[in-house]
């Protein structure tokens, strides 16, 4: 509903304020009067009685005078002399340029008709409730009849008036049933009025809060911005709107339907805007998409709106699909409560750091990092003046010192300002080198070692794995001088965790020895400690992370036994933590990893039996997580991607039918998720492959034209992404994949010439990304299969130059390849694939075919041809000896 109705509260909130700042500044003063009406109702007898309405309504009264209105005010009135006010009003008012009427108090809406309550409202009947109550009609015909302009403001949609009474017996009789359906708590759209303009301090339907201060939200905001001098007049607006928004955490937002004019005013700005004033701003630009990314994500940290807003807004998230932005915003959400609790607990001696970090604490708070971090730096050097002037205390002043870079590096990784934050964290490990390793508390040696942690995390994030090794094996060398000192167990599990985050960096830089080597030390560490201390459950959770990173490095060096062995040590702990926990999302959705792990290995190794059970129990977790959480698209993608492996497997047992099925159950989500959020490639791309994968099973039953169909619509998934970002090369290769499926199809149909065009086209792209990298072998290896296939059909064509021109392009490429990598079946197999098409076009094709040959008998007697493969060593001896009878 908020993200809805925000940009028309927007909109019309401007026309609100544009007429009350339009009314304070000089050049409108001319001569003009202004009346308002405020009633304010608080004291409720037989309904809920409220807090704040009086109080909203002596701080508007203040402020409208400001502004230059003759203000009458009125508090806890019941209904006949709430209507006495009103006729008042129409009388003493009557020819007044502009009339506000401004109501602090009950409101709700009766079948589609708005309602004020006054104190004496009586809730015992539908009947009762009409005759106590003032229509908004009556409010909307005493202004209509009072000024050219008038200004209705409602901070009456509070919170729900029929909810049970309190200690003293004030509270709602409770209404009869049939009821429940006509009444609802805050107030309904409003139909526009000429020259009218009504105020909501909630979207429509939607109920507003007392407060839990002196006022309400949406007052507290009005009164504030009301008068901001300087201010264009829209932002004043958009101010308003954003800071009741913030400040409810995205539950309220301020909402109006005007019958207004369009009027725009400005004063010129006198200064740049605080930060605060300047996010809030922006705030108003942000997609309903984005705007529900970070309510979600801050309150699941419990955290409020404005640090996350800031953050968004701060880095370039443009790009980002709505996973990535997800994770952005949750390293970001990590951060800031990292650095809120960092700012309560850190202690300092001098009394005037900790109240500069208490200030920046709050500055925090809302959203402004940069106020936060120049208060910090004035903390910073408030230690660093006094630790050069006064040796004595060197050492403590640097401790402090560091603590206060500490928690800016905090500020500025919350709002993922790596760069920033990174200096901040070298400064403090350079403030810790200057005290010295002995001066340390056990305190200050932890957040050393979390300074190397954050240095390691960040320096990897920017992609620079070099800076981050280093950082990660001095948190190694740290963690182990600690635990040789210290009893905590806790510092060997951060040393556990340092050698995986070390190993992590190896794995990436491909030392897969040196990564194995960390990761079973991590993994011996953590036996040890869960063993020792059974009940750390986090620490089970790491110890199957390490069985995991250990089974990754197995299975890329291609020891498929141990490394499905270590999937299955990780399964079992991680289904004895699930069982213990049953309704944790987080360890369900681990445990659906592990099982796509031991998955694809079984595949990889033709355990398609395996295979199948495992993604079908990864599929019967996430449908129940789904089913548990549907407002998050992440199950649903994760349902998805399940039937898409089952339909893999199905496919490669020869099933196509099966794999048809789930193909097309992946599909219906995917097209779902995307209608959803239309801007997410990921999700666009995931369309694509599941339309070519659909296209694949047609292909398997010869279903030309039901596979060319799927194959179109993924072909044109991949056109739209490949436009959209030319540099995007994994999207590129997308669209050169799709458009040698059509060929292919078209090749089986008979339509060379079609196959061989589509083929073409493919080239461009292929040939474009091999040039781009020519160190890249699978897109070099993509070249070779498409000069392949256009030599093939060449030769269809009998266009014998064509078809050796593309054969000997083929050859070239996948000669450079085997010899780089003379270990590699794939590539020696491909070579001699090449062999056997480049022999129809040689000049000598016996010694072309002889090297096939060789090379073949080589691969099988090293155990590197694959089954499925072995026929071919007979149809080359074969075609030698045809060739050997043909010269006889």
């Amino acid at each position: 509903m908020v993200g809805k109705s925000l940009s028309r509260g927007r909109f019309d909130l401007r026309l609100l304020f544009a007429i009350l700042l339009m009314l304070a500044t000089t050049a409108t003063a001319v001569a003009e009067r202004r009346v308002a009406l405020v009633i304010a109702e608080d004291d409720y007898r037989l309904v809920r009685p409220l807090a704040n309405p009086v109080n909203d309504g002596e701080a508007m009264e203040a402020a409208l005078k400001k502004l230059g209105f003759e203000v009458v005010l009125e508090t806890n009135r019941d209904l006949r002399r709430m209507r006495r006010a009103l006729d008042d009003f129409r009388e003493d008012a009557k020819g007044a340029d502009v009339a506000l009427v401004y109501f602090s108090g009950h409101g709700f809406e009766i079948s589609g008709d708005n309602r004020l309550l006054p104190v004496d409202a009586d809730a015992s009947s539908l009947d009762q409730l009409e005759k106590t109550s003032l229509p908004l009609e009556e409010v909307r015909d005493a202004v209509a009849a009072t000024a050219k302009v008038g200004l209705i403001v409602l901070d009456a949609c509070r919170s729900d008036p029929f909810t049970g009474g309190s200690g003293d017996g004030r509270g709602a009789t409770s209404l009869i049933k049939d009821l429940v359906d006509k009444i609802k708590p805050g107030l309904g759209r409003v139909g526009k009025a000429e020259n009218i303009l009504f105020a909501f301090s909630a979207a429509p339907g939607e109920t507003a809060a007392d407060g839990t201060g002196a006022n309400s939200p949406f007052t507290v905001a009005l009164t504030k911005y009301l008068g901001t001098d300087g201010l264009e007049i829209r932002s004043v607006l958009t101010l308003v709107q954003q800071e009741v928004y913030d400040l409810s955490r995205g539950k309220q937002l301020p909402y109006v339907e005007s019958g207004l004019p369009k009027l725009f005013f400005a004063s010129a700005a006198k200064e740049q805007l605080p930060e605060r004033e300047r996010l809030l701003l922006a705030m108003a630009d942000v997609t309903p998409e984005m705007r529900g990314a970070v309510e979600r994500v801050a309150s699941d940290a419990d955290m409020p709106l404005a640090p996350l807003y800031g953050a968004l807004i701060s880095s370039d998230t443009s790009h980002l699909s709505g996973e990535s932005l997800d994770a952005k915003l949750r390293e970001a959400a990590d951060a800031f409560v990292k650095v809120r609790g960092e700012m309560k607990t850190l202690a300092a001696d001098d009394p005037q750091v900790t109240e500069l970090r208490r200030q920046a604490e709050e500055q925090l708070a809302l959203g402004a990092f940069d106020g936060a971090r120049v208060i910090l730096a004035k903390a910073a050097d408030v230690d660093n003046v006094s630790r050069q002037a006064l040796k004595a205390n060197f050492v403590s002043r640097t401790l402090s010192e560091a603590a206060t870079r500490f928690l800016s590096g905090g500020a500025a990784r919350a709002t993922l300002d790596y760069a920033t934050a990174i200096k901040d964290y070298e400064t403090v490990l350079a403030l810790y080198g200057e005290a010295g390793q002995t001066s340390l508390s056990l305190e200050q040696a932890d957040r050393q070692s979390r300074t190397l942690e954050e240095l390691g995390i960040l320096y990897t994030t920017i992609g620079k794995t070099d800076a981050a090794g280093r950082a990660f094996a001095a948190l190694v060398a740290n963690l182990e001088q600690r635990a040789r000192q210290e009893t905590d167990p806790s510092v060997k599990r951060d040393l556990a965790i340092g050698h995986i985050k070390f190993a992590n960096i190896k794995m990436a830089q491909g030392d897969l020895p040196a990564s194995l080597q960390n990761y079973e030390a991590a993994r011996d560490m953590l036996q040890g400690l869960t063993t020792n201390v059974p009940d750390k459950k986090d620490w089970l959770g790491d110890l199957a992370m390490a069985h995991d990173k250990i089974g990754n490095v197995l299975a890329t060096q291609g020891d498929v036994g141990a490394a499905a062995q270590a999937y299955r040590q990780s399964l079992s702990i991680k289904q004895q933590l699930a069982d213990a926990e049953p309704n944790s999302v987080y360890l369900l959705r681990d445990l659906t990893i592990t099982y796509d792990e031991i998955g694809g290995l079984a595949r990889t190794a033709g355990q398609l039996d395996g295979a199948q059970t495992a993604f079908e129990e990864s599929l019967r977790i996430r449908l129940a997580l789904a089913q548990n959480n549907p407002d998050d698209p992440r199950h649903q993608r994760a349902v998805s991607v399940s039937y898409t492996r089952i339909g893999d497997v199905l496919r490669e047992r020869g099933d196509a039918g099966g794999a048809l099925d789930a193909y097309n159950k992946s599909q219906i989500i995917a097209e779902a998720l995307v209608r959803r959020d239309s801007n997410d490639t990921d999700l666009k791309r995931d369309l694509s492959v599941g339309y070519a994968k659909i296209g694949n099973a047609y292909g398997d039953q010869k279903d030309w034209p039901l596979a060319l169909e799927a194959y179109q619509q993924a072909l044109a998934t991949a056109r739209d992404l490949a436009a959209s970002d030319p540099g995007n090369t994994d999207w590129q290769r997308d669209l050169s994949v799709c458009l040698e499926k059509i060929a292919g199809v078209f090749d089986a149909q008979g339509d060379i010439a079609g196959a061989l065009q589509n083929y073409q086209d493919s080239l461009v792209i292929a040939d474009r990304l091999a040039n781009l990298d020519p160190g890249n072998s699978d897109w070099q290896r993509d070249l070779s299969i498409t000069f392949e296939e256009i030599g093939l059909l060449e030769t269809k064509q009998r266009h014998y130059e064509g078809s050796k021109k593309a054969f000997e392009a083929s050859l070239a490429i996948r000669q450079r390849l085997a010899l780089s990598d003379p270990d590699n079946a794939i590539w020696q197999f491909d070579l001699v694939q090449a062999y056997i098409n480049y022999a129809y076009v040689a000049k000598n094709p016996k010694a072309v075919l002889s090297q096939a040959l060789d090379l073949t008998l080589e691969l099988d007697r090293t155990g590197k041809l694959a089954p499925r493969d072995k026929p071919t060593i007979k149809y080359l001896r074969g075609l030698l000896a045809k060739l050997k009878a043909a010269k006889k």
